[in-house]
């Protein structure tokens, strides 16, 4: 036992002498004369500040699952061009087949580089229209705070379509909002809705960006926060910080713009002129931490986490760390760090005083658990720790 100690006690002098935050030391740092960048949760007198991860496009590179893609079967498709509304239109075909890549529109090309010089488009089977639709589903692999939701799209732009949020990771959804030429006759909602604080939370529909042309390059971009009364005061709105929060994101085409010429004679040469198809699908925010990390990581699972700071936890930074429960967890703001606290320490640590009392728990921790005794002891161990950071035990 003797021995044991006097092998680890020279150790635990130094870790208790060089951990001055920890446990209130004056040692310098053990890594204080090596550099390295700057942390963005602190400032430059090491005092906490909130901090939060890049903006990216989240949905950069991630599969989409969606339930209609072109090719399955060798099929014809018609791409409707024309100068100007009333110009007579022109139809060109050509053949959409899974086997051949160069004539394949697969759901990778929604989330692929976007080179507009070389443009690939996901693109749906011909003529799917309401009451059927197509659906995309993207997962964003965990909480974000999406700023925007845009489609960038080959084919002209649906009539009816509506984005979907999740927040439990496609269990349930929540429209976020709606777009259509016909909003009461599709979805039962009145044309462009004023928002107010009493409904900031809640989808609207609105005939913005239905219409039929351009027939190529259209675009839809959802603004989560445009027009939301305490769009202004973010950091103080739990409603808005709620409301922009998503772990997945649908978007559901739910009707064809069409020329009207769908059931003439020549109705099948029409039908195979109708699809869905997108060249780029984007959804731009930050990983949500709360304003406790600056960058999100992989950890041991390869699950998408917040590398958490200020003593907080979780995959959001979402909670104390335990023993820092001093004062309930806060989100970060712009004012205030609210950095979780740790309970109070010993007023006097021991009869003896300074960190010799520390180091005395630690060996005593460790001399028991090197006798392997019994549950006792290590009880009493539990007694030492909680009663030094203020629990009851």
């Amino acid at each position: 036992m003797i021995r044991a100690l006097d092998a680890v006690l020279p150790a635990l002098l130094a870790a208790t002498l060089l951990s001055r935050s920890a446990f209130g030391g004056y040692g310098m740092s053990l890594f204080a004369a090596q550099t390295s960048p700057p942390d963005p949760c602190y400032d430059e007198h090491g005092n906490p500040r909130r901090c939060i991860p890049d903006f990216v496009n989240a949905a950069f590179g991630k599969e989409v699952r969606v339930s209609s893609t072109c090719g399955r079967t060798p099929s014809r498709y018609c791409v409707v061009t024309s100068a100007e509304k009333g110009d007579e239109k022109t139809r060109n075909c050509h053949t959409c087949d899974a086997s051949d890549p160069k004539k394949y529109h697969p759901p990778a090309y929604l989330t692929d580089l976007n080179n507009p010089h070389n443009l690939t488009c996901w693109q749906s089977e011909n003529f799917i229209q309401f009451p059927q639709n197509v659906t995309l589903n993207l997962s964003l692999g965990k909480k974000f705070e999406v700023t925007y939701v845009s489609l960038q799209f080959c084919s002209p732009r649906p009539e009816s379509m509506v984005i979907y949020k999740s927040m439990d990771y496609g269990k349930t959804w929540v429209p976020f909002q709606f777009y259509s030429a016909q909003c009461r006759k599709m979805y039962n909602k009145p044309n462009r809705a004023a928002i107010t604080k009493q409904n900031e939370q809640e989808a609207v529909c609105t005939d913005s960006h239905t219409d039929m042309y351009p027939l190529t390059g259209g675009l839809i971009a959802f603004s989560t926060l445009d027009g939301r009364p305490s769009a202004h005061d973010f950091d103080s709105s739990p409603v808005l910080q709620d409301w922009v929060t998503a772990t997945d994101i649908k978007v559901t085409f739910s009707r064809l713009h069409t020329f009207g010429d769908e059931n003439e004679d020549d109705s099948e040469l029409a039908r195979d002129s109708y699809f869905y198809a997108v060249s780029d699908l984007q959804v731009g925010g930050r990983c949500k931490c709360n304003g406790h990390a600056s960058r999100c990581v992989k950890d041991r699972d390869g699950s998408l986490v917040c590398e958490c700071k200020h003593n907080t936890a979780g995959p959001e930074c979402d909670r104390c760390k335990p023993f820092h429960y001093d004062r309930p967890w806060q989100r970060a703001t712009a004012r205030e760090a609210n950095e979780c606290v740790a309970k109070k320490k010993c007023n006097t640590w021991s009869e003896t005083g300074g960190g010799g009392a520390i180091l005395r728990y630690i060996v005593f921790l460790v001399a028991e658990e090197n006798s392997a005794s019994s549950g006792q002891s290590e009880r009493f161990w539990a007694v030492v720790l909680f009663h030094c950071f203020g629990y009851d035990t």
